[in-house]
Order: C-alpha cells, then structure tokens, then sequence
C-alpha cells in the first residue's frame, strides 16, 4: 500500500510517464535489496526482535511524513512549474525512498529470522509467503476500496495501524516492555493528527501557493484538485493542469477547425475534454446530439459543480468509459458520427499513445458517417518546425493517412491533423461566417495569421515523404514524444548514478552458479510481464481496472440531469490509469 501510495505520489510530483515509474519501481527493488542485506549482520548479532519492533513503528509512520513532505517540498527543491529531468528524478526518488526501503528491507530479513529461530529452516519461507500475501491483500484493499475513500495520508493509517499494532503484541510478549504502550500512544497520536489537522488538506495548498484550493478528490485514476485564482477555476490532476475556465484558444480551436468542415453535423463525438467547453462550443452548431466520453467519472461531476453552464445542455450525453474501447464497441449497426474530436492529451505516455495509432484511426472511421471528419492535434506550435516536431508531425499524418483519403495540418496554437473521405478546406473563417458561428478567437482576422503561407509551408515540409506510421505495436509517436521531451533536458550521469552502476556491476560479477541462472530467469520473467501488461494496456485501455475485473459496463446519463453516473463507479483502481492522463506540459495528463 505505501508503495502505491508513493508512486502515484512520485507521478504527481514529476508529471510522470513510465520513466518515473521505472525509476521509482527500480530503486525500491534495489534499496530493499540492500535493506534485507543489512539484515544479516543485525540478526547475527542476536538483537533481532527488538530491532524488528522499532523497525515495524518507523516504517509505519514514516510514509505519512514522506507524503506530506513530498508534497510540501516539490517547490522548493525544484523551481516551481518547471518539469524535471530524469537525472533529478531519480536523485529526488532516491532521497524519497531510501529512509523508508532500508529499514523495510532489513524488517523483512529480520521476520525471517525471527520465524526461522523458532521453526526451522521453513520459517524463511513462511516469511516470503506472508510477504506476498500481504502484498496481495493490501494491493486489493488499496485498489478496490481504500482508494475510493480517503486520500493517500489517511489510507496510509490503516497499513500503519496494523505495524503499530504488531510491534505492540510482540513488546508485550516480553516482560517489563514499554513497548505496547508507545506503539498504542504513537497510533493514537497518529489517527488524531490526521482527523485534527486534516494533513491532506495543508499539503495540497503547499503545493498550489497563490491559488485556493476549493475541491480535492481522489479516484481510482489520479488525483483530483480544483483550484481557483483571480476569478479562474483550474482542474488539476497528479498535479498538471487539465482545463482553466478561461482557455478560449484551447476551446474554439478544438472545436472549430474540424466543425467548419462539417457545419450541418448532426451528431458529434467527443472524447475527452468537455468540461473545458467544448461541448457547449460544439453546440453553436445546429447539433442535435453530443456523445462525450470521459474516463474518470469524477471529472464530469467537478465539471458540473465548478462548471456547470458547460455541461447543462440535455444534448450533451455524458458516457464513463474508456474513449477506444467506446468506439470499439460502437456496433455497425449503430447511428454514425458526423465529426469526431479526440480532445486528448499529446502520446507522452504508452496509454495515450493508443489514441494516434492506425489501428485506433481505423476504428474512428468505422464509426463516422461516409464523409465524416476527424480532428485531433499535436505539438506545440510557434513559428518554427524542428526536427523532433517535423518527425512526430509526419509520423501523425503518415497514421492518419492509412485510413483516410485525404488530410489536412492547420498550424494553430497546436498543429490540428483532420482526416475525412470527403473535401477538407482551409476557408474556415468563410464557413463560420457563412453559418453565423460567434467566435470570440477564432475568426477571420486570427486565421488570416495561423494559415499564413510561410507556416502552411512549415506543414508541408513536415510531412515529407518516408515517415513511418504509428500502430499498436510499433509505437513511433511515442517514442519520439519521450525523445523530445527528454531534449529538453541535460541528461547527465553523476555520482548517485555512477554509484548505481558501479553496484550493478559488482553484483553481476559475483553471481555464479544457481544465483545467476535464478537472476537470469528473474529478470526475464520480469522483462516479459511488463511487455505483456502494456499490450494488454494497449489493447483494452488500462492494466490493473481491466485485469481486475473482467467487465468495464459504459455508464451514460444525459448532460443535463443530476446525481450519478447511472451505474456507479469503476470497479478496481489503476495507478498507471492516473498518471496517464495528463496535461499539456506532460501533455495534458
């Protein structure tokens, strides 16, 4: 549970995709390693059982203070709003889990001494039993239910608990032992802290300075956190923002660029997004119907509270559900769509990626009308193509153009991708104008600007020929995304690193005989369950919600009535599901 509890805290801190997680999930494999290392000299020295209590209270109560911390200092070690690199990432994670994964390590070499003195040599394995399943049961409690309720300071008192608890019964079996009733007081202490001072509560505001924090919520995707400054209401989750209320260009660009191509639609799809607006922007067209689909349920509630005129109209029909597998299961015989906008954040993360993919593209054109029209858009875009952005841009086209007759880039403040079997054209403002769409950006005078030639020819160049298209299994975009973001950084090897490999090395060195064949089979093993967890990510949208349960129901309810989401809530939790929704820093996780 702490370990969930840190990643998705970890994720938070540093806008992380699946480089956090590795250096996160490598680190504490390590550092335990070399905690159940150090257990072996302590346990020879026949001081076991008193050092296993004392270590049993810290690694309870440490993690609080970890989060709290993590929290409260992510702005000041790093400069606030910048992204940090994968060097400082993994020197920050390396502090972050070092006091907790050594005492934790040695703890649990220290049980397994302690079971081996009294059983034999059986107790080892009687402790790396218990090891798993507890494992397994708190990785359900977390998941299924923990997380549904309290924030991560408040979940971590019930692993706490049972520590304090344990380490009380075990003082107690010795005479004359304080011990019992420190970890009594140290829990009491603790569970009063958290329903007195609410920790959550000032840990969130340290993170957001200057701003008021008006709602925290956590779900079984991420973190949630509305914040409002000058009259501008934020949505944040793992703390990069998702929609302002002000985002004008953000809005009419999403909607427009691909509507003026379609004005007469009569039904829309929009996947993700529609708590920024553009539902409600969609609805200046004689629309009759918008499907709006959303992941995390709590998102179009929030949207309804802090943002309600966005969400009111009765057309807008909210659907929970994972943006791919909707349109998967969006039967042939099933009405079409006119125009499909995928509002989703850029391919920083291997589950994003799926929304870019051929193979996805493919699925949107089998649910658009003949001369429906797709729009989604990518990069960020000034006046200047370099040549990270010119490959994503031209492997994005090279996708989109295997299922689609024809293309068009529009270079607005992102570079928009449209496809359709049907004309697409560049007289946007003239179809506004035509259709008396009011626009408060996007109009004839701003256009004039984004699709002035020498940008039009910065497309063009763009896209030249030989790209490679992005699919499911070959995931290019993605890995020129992460290329991209990791340009902007110095990555450099230092002593912490050195030290790393330096460990690694000796290591390897000494492994001989079984050690080695059992190494070796271990991290093949390991190797390849992480492959097959993101293709099944790939394939069916998230790991954990979707292993955990073998049935993800499509809740919709129409968009303007009230209470809940018709069936309720998804059923199992998945910390990568969070993390990879993003911003449009991490994009727009």
């Amino acid at each position: 549970m702490v370990q969930l509890a840190l990643l998705r805290e970890a994720l938070d801190a540093f806008s992380g995709n699946e480089l956090v997680l590795g250096v996160v999930l490598g680190l504490w494999m390590l550092l335990m390693g070399l905690g159940a290392a150090v257990g072996r000299p302590v346990a020879a020295r026949g001081c076991s059982r008193a050092v296993f209590e004392w270590l049993l209270m810290w690694v309870a109560l440490l993690p609080l203070a970890q989060v709290f911390g993590l929290r409260a200092l992510r702005n000041v070690v790093f400069l606030r709003g910048t992204a940090v690199g994968v060097s400082d990432t993994v020197g920050a994670v390396f502090a972050l889990l070092l006091p907790y994964c050594l005492p934790a390590g040695c703890a649990l070499a220290l049980g397994c001494f302690l079971l081996m003195s009294e059983t034999g040599m059986g107790g080892i394995g009687q402790g790396y039993l218990a090891d798993s399943v507890g494992s397994i049961l708190g990785g359900t409690l977390f998941s299924f239910l923990l997380v549904r309720w309290f924030d991560h300071l408040a979940l971590l008192v019930f692993p706490a608990s049972l520590c304090l608890l344990t380490a009380g019964l075990l003082g107690a079996q010795r005479r004359g032992r304080t011990r019992p009733f420190l970890a009594a007081g140290l829990s009491a202490a603790m569970l009063a802290a958290v329903l007195v001072t609410h920790p959550d509560a000032v840990s969130t505001a340290l993170q957001f300075p200057g701003q008021r924090v008006v709602e925290r919520a956590l779900s079984p995707y991420g973190r949630l956190v509305v914040t409002q400054s000058g009259g501008q209401i934020t949505f944040l989750e793992n703390g990069v923002a998702l929609v302002s209320s002000r985002d004008t260009q953000h809005v009419e660009e999403t909607v427009h660029y691909a509507m003026a191509q379609r004005p007469q639609a009569a039904k829309v799809l929009l996947v993700s997004g529609g708590i920024s607006g553009t539902a409600e922007e969609i609805l200046k067209y004689s629309v009759e119907r918008i499907d709006y689909v959303e992941l995390d349920p709590l998102l179009p509630g929030l949207g309804r509270k802090y943002l309600p005129d966005n969400l009111a109209d009765g057309r807008i029909r909210i659907i929970q559900a994972d943006g791919r597998r909707f349109i998967r299961r969006h039967g042939a015989e099933a009405e079409k769509y006119d125009v499909v906008i995928l509002d989703v954040p850029p391919p920083s993360t291997a589950q994003l990626n799926r929304f870019y993919t051929a193979e996805f593209l493919g699925e949107v054109k089998r649910v658009l009308a003949p001369d429906g029209v797709v729009s989604f858009a990518l990069g960020e875009y000034e006046n200047y193509v370099g040549e990270s952005l010119a490959r994503m841009l031209a492997t994005a086209q090279c996708s989109l153009a295997s299922s689609f007759r024809h293309t068009l880039l529009i270079p607005g403040g992102r570079v928009f991708f449209l496809g359709s079997d049907g004309s697409l054209s560049l007289e946007i403002s003239a179809s506004l104008e035509r259709w008396r769409i009011p626009t408060t950006l996007v109009n004839r005078h701003y256009l004039d600007a984004m699709l002035m030639p020498d940008r039009l020819a910065d497309m063009a160049r763009a896209i030249a020929p030989g790209a490679r298209p992005n699919t499911d299994l070959t995931p290019v975009l993605y890995f020129l995304h992460l290329r991209h973001w990791l340009s902007q950084f110095e990555v450099r090897i230092g002593p912490l690193q050195w030290a790393l490999l330096a460990l690694l090395a000796l290591y390897l060195v000494r492994l001989r005989g079984t050690s080695r064949a059992l190494f070796a089979s271990g991290f093949a093993g390991s190797g390849i369950e992480i492959v097959l967890l993101l293709a099944f990510q790939t394939l069916c949208g998230s790991v954990y919600h979707q292993v955990g349960c073998h049935r993800n129901p499509v809740h919709a309810r129409s968009g303007g009535g009230s209470g809940g989401f018709g069936g309720g809530r998804p059923k199992a939790a998945d910390f990568r599901e969070g993390s990879a929704r993003g911003s449009d820093s991490l994009g727009r996780r």
